[in-house]
């Protein structure tokens, strides 16, 4: 999992340690207009790579509400538009969860687990500008309301192909 914000002043270090997809997933990220694009999931490319654009209008929910999700065919670039703050929390898959829905195999690529008392969470903390990058060993849990309580944000999620990174 690697996190930061776009408007860090480091940012373009920061991006350019990364694979070029998920560079450009930054980038586009920073330099589109997030807060005010249409709603949905759009299917976008980047530099000639094909990704999944997904645009949500959410409100953040206590941990007992959440699910732990990975994704085994896209990197999640997760990114505050606006609103919020967010909390996630993350940890890797060491292959002991106990599987609730697979979809794997479908269009949405997720698997959700029960939650895992032994599982030694971290939290990311999303403001507006902030990003967070899944890898598929890295089970998430977003959506997440900090201690102000629930709050309205806009999530976007850019699904960069796994092997574009290889």
């Amino acid at each position: 999992m690697i996190s930061g914000n776009v408007n860090n002043e480091f940012f373009d270090q920061q991006a350019a340690v990364l694979a070029k997809p998920l560079r450009d997933a930054l980038y586009f990220l920073k330099n589109e207009d997030m807060a005010n694009h249409e709603a949905g999931r759009f299917p976008i490319e980047l530099d000639g790579v094909p990704m999944i654009l997904q645009v949500m209008d959410l409100t953040t929910k206590p941990r007992e509400e959440g699910s732990p999700e990975i994704h085994r065919k896209y990197i999640d670039v997760q990114f505050c538009a606006s609103g919020g703050p967010e909390k996630a929390t993350w940890y890797s898959d060491k292959g002991n969860n106990i599987v609730k829905s697979d979809e794997l195999d479908t269009e949405r690529d997720i698997l959700f687990y029960e939650n895992n008392a032994d599982a030694l969470e971290c939290s990311v903390f999303m403001e507006v500008g902030s990003y967070a990058v899944y890898f598929p060993w890295d089970v998430h849990v977003p959506g997440l309301m900090t201690e102000e309580g629930p709050k309205a944000f806009r999530k976007i999620v850019m699904k960069v192909p796994m092997e574009s990174c290889l």
